[in-house]
């Protein structure tokens, strides 16, 4: 187990969305058995840099001047949200968490796949409840997902 991170979390700029979407693929790769990928390494990367990072309300967990974990707020749901592998468990998904509640603090929302139960035991461990179980039909990689909510109430 690793020392525990000095993490600042911050808004992502221009200048840092390479390392992002960096971030982004080495995490669903790393999930790859509980989420399925519709697109490639390329495309992913080309969506986060010219189209996530600058239109989107996108979070990053600095660590040191290393980018270790990213989020996209929208409204009160939790868009994206990963954690590059070598940091997770050293509580930085708490942190972009605790910051994610700090700036709605009403409710948060999130969608994860059924099929990704460390996502979903690390929600359900920070008060999410599952609300809404999917068959996929609303998402693009058609496999069934659960909508999880948390509100101060269920903390």
């Amino acid at each position: 187990m690793g020392s525990k991170p000095q993490i600042l979390i911050r808004r992502a700029k221009t200048k840092d969305a390479a390392d992002v979407a960096t971030v982004y693929i080495a995490s669903r790769r790393a999930a790859a058995a509980h989420m399925p990928t519709v697109h490639t390494d390329a495309e992913i990367r080309e969506w986060v840099i010219d189209h996530m990072v600058p239109e989107r309300e996108t979070w990053i967990a600095d660590d040191s001047g290393r980018i270790v974990a990213m989020m996209v707020l929208d409204g009160e749901m939790v868009d994206q949200m990963y954690v590059a592998p070598a940091e997770q468990r050293r509580g930085v998904g708490d942190a972009m968490l605790a910051h994610a509640k700090k700036l709605r603090p009403a409710r948060l929302r999130l969608y994860t796949f059924q099929s990704n139960t460390p996502a979903r035991r690390f929600y359900e461990a920070r008060g999410f409840v599952a609300i809404e179980f999917n068959d996929g039909a609303r998402n693009e990689e058609r496999a069934p997902d659960v909508l999880y909510e948390w509100t101060p109430k269920r903390s």
